[in-house]
C-alpha cells in the first residue's frame, strides 16, 4: 500500500475517513466521505475503483487496516499518514462541529 503525507492529497481526491460517525462529526477534511471501518465491509461498493482510494482515519492506523483489507481484494489504496490529526495541523480545509 502507497502511503502519502497530508500535503500530497490531490484538492479533488477520493478521500474516505474510515472513523466512527461521531469522530468524523467532531472534525474532518472538507472533501472526505464517511464509511466508518466498522461498516466498510457492507459498504466497500460505494468506492469509485476507477479512481485513487485515499484512507484516512484519527492518525493513520486504521486507515491502514482498512487499506490492507482492499488490496487483499485487489483494490490498491493509499494511506493518508498523520491522519485527520496531521491534516488540521497543517491548516487544510476542515469543518468542525
Amino acid at each position: 500500500m502507497k502511503e502519502v503525507n497530508v500535503n500530497e492529497v490531490p484538492a479533488d481526491a477520493q478521500l474516505i475517513d474510515v472513523r466512527e460517525a461521531d469522530e468524523f462529526a467532531e472534525v474532518r477534511a472538507d472533501n472526505a466521505v464517511n464509511i466508518p471501518m466498522s461498516e466498510f465491509t457492507s459498504r466497500v461498493g460505494e468506492l469509485d475503483l476507477d479512481r485513487d482510494i485515499y484512507l484516512i482515519c484519527k492518525l493513520g492506523g486504521r486507515s491502514a487496516q482498512v487499506g490492507e483489507y482492499l488490496e487483499q481484494r485487489g483494490i490498491e489504496t493509499i494511506n493518508v499518514a498523520g491522519g485527520t490529526e496531521g491534516w488540521v495541523a497543517a491548516g487544510l480545509p476542515h469543518s468542525t462541529n
